[in-house]
């Protein structure tokens, strides 16, 4: 009797492949080719740089805050520490090393993941202890780098001075070159596998493990690519504003806004952190510079909101209505 031969797995994976690209292909055009290229044409028509700049900015920190919270469930209350430690890394190359300022980039996106790896036993904890752990090791970064007594090597809390790299319209376009590889890497988070087993790690890290899902490298890798992120922005800040004060670059405000930018447009897709930051850090720069008191106002008023109707963020509206959100 003939017996038919059970489908093996490489007949079946590729099934799945032809379906990923041009998801990935779709979400590039729809999502990473419009705002790359508004960050490219905007400053032709818009004569204040700096506002896109900080635009960019909050949109690459918000899409950090993506990878490792979004992703992992890994809530980074100290994630500035990764912004300010790229800052110094630019700085202590281009002042130290004479480094070119391209090749200074590297040195502090180095110190970035080199304090995330200092932090990787982090990663044991979970929830609030981890959020405020994270934030201690921001405030203790910081307390270094701001010290009196480390004046010669870090300037210690009387700043930094780099007007001698000071080079606006370069460093804005190596901006826009981050933004772009940051929305890339979070397309391909949000369609490959290993986003997908991040995601199944942090609903349940048990039972990823179960499944073969390798728990601790797969959350050290996203980890460390959030601190990558942070630290490549961090370091081309520096290079932009060229002078700058510890509280500067290690300002929870960046923390905090990045989290409130991702988590009001929704976290876990390309989408909802660039929501976030159009629509909240648009609405900041309209009435919250003039008029401050009624900015706290409808900005308490709408993190109330979307904390008690929409926890998952503006995408969830859409994705309750069988939109698949990108």
């Amino acid at each position: 009797m003939h017996k038919t031969q059970p489908e093996t797995r490489p007949d079946t994976a590729p099934e799945t492949r032809p379906s990923t690209l041009p998801r990935m292909l779709r979400h590039i055009l729809l999502i990473l080719v419009p705002l790359v290229g508004a960050a490219i044409v905007l400053p032709y028509f818009y004569s204040n740089e700096l506002l896109l700049f900080n635009f960019i900015v909050f949109l690459v920190l918000a899409q950090g805050v993506n990878v490792i919270y979004g992703f992992t469930g890994y809530l980074p209350f100290g994630f500035v520490g990764f912004f300010g430690a790229g800052a110094y890394g630019f700085s202590l190359a281009v002042m130290h090393l004479h480094a070119a300022p391209l090749a200074a980039m590297l040195v502090g996106a180095g110190a970035s993941l080199a304090l995330a790896a200092l932090l990787t036993p982090l990663l044991r904890l979970s929830g609030a202890y981890f959020a405020i752990a994270n934030l201690a090791a921001a405030l203790a970064a910081y307390q270094v780098v701001s010290n009196p007594d480390l004046e010669s090597i870090t300037r210690g809390p009387y700043g930094i001075s780099l007007t001698g790299v000071f080079n606006p319209h370069l460093s804005y376009g190596v901006a826009v070159v981050i933004l772009a590889a940051t929305l890339l890497t979070v397309i391909y988070l949000r369609n490959s596998r290993f986003g997908l087993a991040l995601q199944a790690i942090k609903d349940d890290p048990v039972s990823a493990a179960m499944s073969g899902v390798a728990v601790v490298r797969s959350r050290t890798i996203a980890w460390m690519l959030s601190a990558l992120i942070a630290g490549l922005i961090g370091s081309d800040f520096a290079w932009y504003v060229s002078v700058f004060y510890p509280e500067t670059v290690f300002s929870s405000e960046f923390s905090i806004f990045a989290l409130v930018f991702a988590l009001f447009g929704g976290v876990a897709t390309v989408t909802g952190p660039v929501l976030g930051v159009l629509l909240l850090y648009g609405l900041y720069n309209a009435i919250g510079i003039s008029t401050p008191q009624y900015f706290q106002l409808i900005y308490g008023a709408l993190i109330v909101m979307l904390v008690l109707f929409l926890p998952n963020g503006l995408v969830s509206l859409l994705q309750r209505r069988g939109v698949d959100v990108p």
